[in-house]
């Protein structure tokens, strides 16, 4: 085994001598938030064994119970845009450059990569797990894409994903932060298998008893199927599900404005609810532009199109100051009180948005060509 600063690497045998490599984010302490140096370290290792005959899988998982991964480490794009206000930072454009390569590796992988996203799985977490081709959830998982409470907005490939929802559910977790448990992964197609999770070491083990002779893919499939008819039971109603009609009906509203009225206007002791009223409320109204935007364009994006879009996005954004001062509410300050630039949606100048959404490169020079 070896350990790097921020992942560790396990190898384990299978029966006929090939190997499952197991990647662990390894910073506890952060809810195992995606850094720098994790990218760093994971990107050169996935195009080796992409390579490597010996390796039949890869399993990403975390250190620790609580988190797979919380996000992306923001901490150090702030100090960078602080730095550089009101300009450009080039950390803004490098980080998420790396961040949506690994992400765009993930989602094109040949072999089949098991994410174990038990615990929180947000934002830069999900954007990890979303592409993979075996994404398991647990009975504790608790998966939301928040961005609409720093001034950001769904990325890492969310103009994907959320795009490809059922019921245009991609607008309401984008706009409200919604968490979803493993029932409601499944149902939003963001997840493939449920199991408990003290099940990983079953799985681990009976991924290394079997013979792995080609159909990789179907292999892995067909284990995880075995374990997850013993955890099936476990797990609990999906609030997407349950909140089925209701959804439905605000999401009919013909407007993002009328969309986000209705959601605020709502009288109920629906715990969930209260929570995805809540984050809406304080959430950055630019933000809700955003999601309802990306979410309108990319539409007939290929997932390569969708990251580049994302990436210039995500460089205006680190230009406009929202995102910098939703941080500072957020982590550095934690007085959790940013200051907007407008109060609510309808106040919005949609010159902004217009900016945002412009290009930063053409096609010969965007830094995500090569996808």
């Amino acid at each position: 085994m070896t350990q790097l600063a921020v992942v560790v690497y396990t190898e384990h045998r299978t029966a006929n001598g090939k190997v499952l490599v197991q990647a662990t984010l390894n910073s506890e302490k952060s809810l195992n938030a995606l850094s720098q140096p994790m990218i760093d370290s994971l990107l050169p290792k996935l195009m080796q064994w992409q390579d490597d005959d010996n390796v039949v899988a890869v399993l990403l998982d975390s250190m620790g119970d609580r988190a797979f991964c919380a996000g992306g480490d923001i901490v150090e794009l702030y100090h960078a845009m602080v730095e550089h206000a009101p300009n450009a930072a080039p950390y803004v454009e490098e980080f998420f450059t790396n961040e949506y390569t690994l992400d765009y590796l993930i989602h094109t992988y040949a072999k089949p990569i098991i994410v174990w996203g038990n615990g929180f799985v947000m934002g830069g977490g999900l954007g990890l797990m979303a592409g993979a081709s075996h994404r398991v959830v647990t009975e504790t998982s608790r998966v939301a894409m928040p961005e609409v409470s720093i001034g950001l907005y769904p990325d890492v490939g969310g103009t994907y994903f959320l795009n490809r929802m059922p019921d245009n559910l991609g607008l309401f977790l984008g706009l409200t932060a919604a968490q979803m448990n493993a029932a409601d992964c499944l149902k939003v197609k963001l997840a493939d298998h449920f199991l408990l999770h003290q099940q990983k070491s079953d799985l681990i083990a009976a991924i290394c008893e079997a013979d792995f002779k080609g159909e990789d893919h179907q292999t892995i499939s067909s284990l995880i199927d075995v374990l997850a008819q013993k955890s099936s039971s476990n797990m609990a109603v999906g609030n997407i599900e349950s909140h089925r009609d209701l959804l439905n009906e605000l999401l009919s509203k013909p407007t993002l404005t009328a969309i986000v009225s209705a959601i605020k206007a709502l009288e109920t002791d629906d715990k969930w609810l209260l929570k995805a009223q809540a984050s809406l409320n304080r959430g950055s109204a630019i933000s809700a532009h955003i999601v309802e935007k990306q979410l309108s364009v990319g539409t007939d994006l290929t997932l390569a199109q969708c990251f580049r879009l994302e990436l210039a996005l995500s460089v205006r954004c680190g230009e406009l100051g929202e995102f910098r001062e939703g941080i500072r509410a957020l982590l550095i300050d934690k007085d959790y009180q940013p200051t907007w630039r407008f109060d609510d949606v309808r106040d919005v100048d949609n010159a902004i948005i217009e900016q945002l959404f412009s290009p930063v490169w053409d096609e010969k020079t965007h830094p995500l060509k090569a996808l």
